[in-house]
């Protein structure tokens, strides 16, 4: 069953597999946030080539997206990832809103951020099979407040969709969550208090 996985267990079996034919695979890391990325990347730059894809059209507003994108970029000065290249996707907040269409009323953690999710990841696997990485991937299943079993799933459809290989994932293991706080207390990393769109900061409004 689906829900019996254990991504990180998968996780390690892959990294075993490439560490046994001495290989350094490439990946295109989606994220999410900057506070998100940091355990990541620290995480996954011991085993991988690693490029940074910021894509997030659903935060709002753009003064939002402006401080979460320079806290991007302060992960990878401060924590000294200077072979990490950051790509900045597009910010068209319209393609968020059109995508969700219907669903502005539906609660926090459900399908319109179902669509969120598969929006960004799309893009990404699109963008790594674009540059030609071995893998893509995402920072979203460090997050408590995400569902790895859906992101897991998703990227193993758009796996097979889009013919570029994901990798699974759920990095809020071995305390990747409790890590990301800590890496951002210690570089004084901007941390959001809301997911990203309009619709979950009315939440945290409320």
């Amino acid at each position: 069953m689906e829900n019996k996985r254990n991504f990180q267990r998968e996780l390690d079996k892959i990294i075993q597999m490439h560490e046994q034919k001495e290989e350094k695979p490439s990946v295109l890391l989606h994220s999410c946030c900057g506070p998100c990325s940091s355990y990541v990347l620290e995480y996954l730059t011991q085993y991988f080539n690693v490029r940074l894809f910021f894509y997030n059209p659903n935060i709002q507003p753009q003064e939002e997206y402006e401080k979460r994108l320079s806290a991007q970029r302060d992960v990878l000065e401060k924590m000294f990832f200077s072979d990490v290249e950051l790509i900045e996707g597009e910010y068209f907040p319209d393609e968020f809103f059109e995508a969700v269409k219907g669903l502005e009323n539906e609660p926090e953690g459900g399908k319109r951020c179902e669509v969120c999710i598969k929006m960004r990841m799309e893009q990404a696997a699109l963008k790594a099979k674009e540059l030609k990485t071995d893998y893509f991937a995402t920072t979203l299943t460090v997050s408590p407040h995400k569902n790895a079993i859906y992101i897991n799933k998703t990227g193993e459809k758009l796996e097979q969709e889009l013919d570029i290989s994901y990798l699974i994932s759920d990095f809020k293991k071995k305390n990747g969550y409790k890590r990301s706080v800590e890496l951002c207390r210690i570089h004084d990393i901007y941390r959001q208090n809301y997911c990203g769109c309009v619709f979950s900061l009315n939440d945290e409004l409320r």
